[in-house]
């Protein structure tokens, strides 16, 4: 073929990307429909460009630490993330697991977990108000996971918690803790991904005494009679009524799929419906202060417009319920430069590595998401000095930390985890005021990880890649006071080069170190700050100099 037949179809290959582009914005596949759940109106529309009026409010760029109830009936189990899915997955540890536990998953499914699920020691004004002692200036609570079970009195949705499991509304229990402790109350949404997520409970083992029987995700309301769920309707649940997904036999290639292409099975409108009106309900009925969703940039987009309906109304929600003020925090993850003006950037167990010009937040765990009984057993848990060292660092680089620590299914946390929790409050009561109401300084900080390229791939997951030392410093300021924190115990004199008097245009009037109350001996020369070792280091995770200028 000549070079010059090709024009012809490369233009219409260009008129056809043009038209999706647009398509994407503006049309959908699974429109929402008007819906029992009216779309609050007021400032904010669904579209990107309404959104854009967004603006952080100071509350949260004051805060800094949240922590996170990442808990649900996954939870139960104690074998880690995902068991929802994996436990669907012939020959992977979470099936052997299950079937050595509950029995085989064509005749025991993920609901038969939902239903052991009694969250029986749960309490929780003690947890919020340990987690208050140990610097959280908010508080989140999952709402639903991708195993689709509501964790409150949903009018939309009859898997949640008040008909099945605990047999409780865990979210009412949880707000009313979190308001006795005066902590603004986030929500975490995961469930707009069942529809793909629970695509393993179609299948059925390859191999074996009950090969080609298929698992429980197709299971009917018919088919309850005489169970213990007799009444319930397990497609509500699984949402499995549907043609699988291309490549849904390998379990990873969800990953691929997470933004609704590369072959993803697209969700009903009935289903995005449904997904639109339960969260509405949820925001209407417990009005929170930040809400967080597991999707890329809203849930559904771009196949439908229910996560655009969604934040107008949670935007246009939040201003109604505070005089006419926006108080409330939407986050989304991988964001466009764009996006990010219209809802906070989340990255998963990551940090960027410069300052970012919008407030974002890194989400994290001290373990993994639901609670692991191996994590425990292997003493893997995220240290004190791991977390503070992380929150520093994120906090130089305008963001915040929202930490899970996971629950077991009883509603408990076990003695490790506690133990993290007070290393935290120790570190955080003597030096919280280089956290929290700070702002950025001109640099985040300088030493061999400031000056090591870490860039962020996709959603996230590049945490743990660099080691701090006591050569590691981090910058933050409020009002006219500079913190230099330190990772560690110094064992020399500490030389600060971003201080240097060409490299500054203020003069140093005094430094403190936070916990110390010796006197601070250090000399400023052209190139570097030098501030002698003190004789008593007050702790060995950071050490904090307040710098007035």
């Amino acid at each position: 073929m000549k070079t010059h037949s090709l024009k012809p179809i490369l233009i219409f290959v260009l008129i056809l990307c043009v038209q999706h582009s647009f398509f994407a914005q503006t049309n959908y596949p699974s429109p929402v429909s008007s819906g029992t759940e009216l779309m609050a109106t007021g400032q904010f529309e669904p579209t990107w460009q309404s959104l854009q009026q967004y603006k952080v409010p100071d509350w949260f760029r004051n805060a800094k630490f949240g922590i996170w109830a990442h808990w649900g009936p996954q939870c139960q189990t104690e074998q880690g993330d995902w068991y929802a899915r994996h436990m669907y997955e012939e020959g992977s540890a979470m099936y052997k697991w299950h079937v050595a536990h509950y029995g085989h998953p064509s005749k025991a499914g993920f609901k038969e977990v939902i239903n052991d699920w009694k969250a029986q020691n749960w309490d929780p004004e003690k947890l919020v108000a340990l987690y208050k002692r140990a610097g959280a200036q908010y508080f989140f609570a999952m709402a639903n996971h991708h195993d689709n079970l509501d964790l409150w009195n949903s009018k939309y949705q009859e898997w949640n918690t008040i008909r099945v499991g605990p047999k409780k509304d865990i979210l009412a229990g949880w707000a009313k803790a979190a308001k006795n402790n005066n902590l603004p109350f986030g929500l975490s949404v995961h469930a707009a991904h069942a529809w793909s997520w629970y695509e393993t409970s179609q299948h059925s083992d390859k191999k074996g005494e009950l090969t080609g029987v298929p698992y429980d995700g197709k299971l009917t309301k018919a088919d309850g009679k005489g169970t213990w769920w007799e009444g319930l309707d397990p497609q509500e649940l699984y949402a499995q009524n549907h043609t699988l997904s291309e490549g849904s036999e390998n379990p990873k290639t969800i990953n691929q799929q997470w933004e609704w292409g590369n072959g993803a099975s697209i969700p009903s409108q009935a289903y995005c419906d449904k997904f639109y009106n339960r969260t509405i309900d949820m925001i209407n009925q417990f009005n929170p202060d930040l809400l967080y969703f597991d999707d890329t940039a809203l849930p559904l987009y771009p196949v439908s417009d229910a996560g655009l309906k969604i934040a107008a109304h949670y935007y246009n929600h939040n201003m109604a319920t505070h005089n006419g003020k926006l108080e409330a925090v939407l986050f989304g993850k991988i964001l466009t430069d764009d996006q990010k003006k219209c809802i906070v950037w989340d990255v998963e167990r990551e940090t960027p590595d410069k300052i970012q010009a919008n407030s974002w937040q890194t989400c994290t765990c001290i373990g993994q998401w639901h609670y692991s009984r191996s994590v425990y057993d292997k003493n893997r848990y995220k240290s004190a000095k791991v977390v503070i060292h992380m929150l520093v660092d994120i906090v130089s680089k305008n963001g915040n930390l929202l930490l899970n620590i996971p629950i077991r299914g009883d509603g408990s946390i076990d003695e490790k985890e506690v133990s993290v929790l007070e290393g935290i409050a120790a570190w955080m009561d003597i030096n919280k005021e280089s956290i929290f109401d700070t702002r950025t300084w001109e640099v985040f900080g300088e030493g061999p990880t400031a000056e090591k390229a870490n860039p962020i791939k996709e959603q996230g997951f590049n945490e743990g890649k660099v080691g701090y030392t006591a050569k590691d410093i981090r910058f933050n300021q409020k009002d006219k006071v500079l913190y230099a924190t330190i990772f560690g115990a110094p064992e020399s004199n500490i030389c600060i080069k971003s201080l240097g008097k060409s490299k500054v245009d203020f003069k140093i009037k005094n430094i403190q170190m936070l916990g110390g109350t010796e006197k601070i001996l250090w000399k400023q020369y052209a190139d570097s700050l030098v501030i002698e070792k003190p004789k008593t280091i007050p702790n060995n995770i950071a050490v904090v100099f307040k710098i007035q200028k």
